[in-house]
């Protein structure tokens, strides 16, 4: 599985503000490797789990979040995280089981697990600096 791309969800923002609250609506991932498949953290406390969407198209697997309708904004004195929406974008290669992608949402944390199809795993070998 190979990072591919990253963006906050779409803003009504201007100038630097912009990329400043962009850069806060992003939802941090971790990913670790086991035995049988990758897993991936979703760091993405407050939100509502029937508004997360994951979806794969070809080899690439988007994890977005919408903020419901009505969503409340206060006027922030300070704002460290946001409960925005946001869309990540990562490339799968072949030795992903797409048809058996499995997500649950545990404590703020959506946790995705991208199953390996046995016989498939990356072949390792280490390459020599001159």
């Amino acid at each position: 599985m190979y990072y591919n791309q990253s963006c906050a969800a779409k803003g009504n923002y201007g100038g630097r503000e912009r990329l400043f609250n962009r850069s806060m609506e992003r939802a941090a991932v971790n990913i670790y490797r086991t035995a049988n498949s990758f897993e991936m953290l979703v760091f993405a406390p407050g939100r509502i789990k029937e508004h997360f969407k994951l979806d794969v198209k070809g080899n690439e697997l988007t994890i977005s979040y919408t903020p419901p309708e009505g969503f409340p904004r206060p006027e922030w004195i300070r704002r460290e995280y946001s409960r925005g929406g946001f869309v990540r974008t990562f490339q799968l290669d072949e030795t992903i089981d797409a048809g058996n992608i499995s997500a649950k949402y545990v404590d703020g944390v959506l946790e995705v697990s991208l199953p390996i199809i046995p016989g498939k795993e990356e072949s390792k070998h280490n390459i020599t600096v001159n």
